[in-house]
């Protein structure tokens, strides 16, 4: 098997300067600002590499929830293992009504997220790129908490290499 990950992060804005003079059309005095906007395709073979992936609905219970780097469940249920590898990019969007937080674990607790978090807002989603600066996945260093409300939900997709 082989990964492909196509990641983008932009946010492209079309601004429509005022017309002071009453000469210019709408059409002339539009701005674009996408000077920041960031993409790549990341592969076995780029720099970060991207060898595994995992995509998943993640269901909180009595509002909390363990995602095990070494234990992840893959594409047709496949087994992903997560060891030795970094967390390349992960996407996280909150599909409840309250915030959720993921944080380090409790327990063998990977450093992605410090053990405040990152808090997602109701309806909102997030998507990190480490650029290979995480720490490796191990068995002492494998776990995120993720921490709301009952039994919300939320997209998880996660990128190793």
């Amino acid at each position: 098997m082989s990964v492909s990950v196509t990641y983008a992060a932009t946010c492209t804005v079309a601004q429509t300067l005022a017309n002071n003079t009453g000469s210019a059309a709408a059409s002339t005095r539009v701005i674009t600002h996408a000077e920041y906007n960031e993409s790549a395709t990341l592969n076995a073979g780029s720099t970060p590499p991207a060898v595994e992936s995992a995509f998943f609905l993640l269901t909180l219970t009595a509002g909390a929830a363990t995602i095990d780097l070494r234990a992840l469940t893959g594409t047709n249920g496949a087994s992903v293992d997560g060891n030795g590898m970094k967390v390349q990019v992960v996407r996280f969007k909150n599909l409840g009504a309250n915030i959720m937080t993921i944080s380090t674990g409790a327990s063998n607790g990977h450093d992605f997220f410090t053990a405040d978090g990152l808090v997602v807002q109701p309806g909102g989603h997030v998507m990190l790129f480490s650029n290979d600066n995480a720490s490796d996945v191990g068995a002492s260093d494998k776990t995120w908490d993720v921490a709301g409300t009952g039994s919300q939900t939320a997209e998880v997709s996660i990128v190793l290499g």
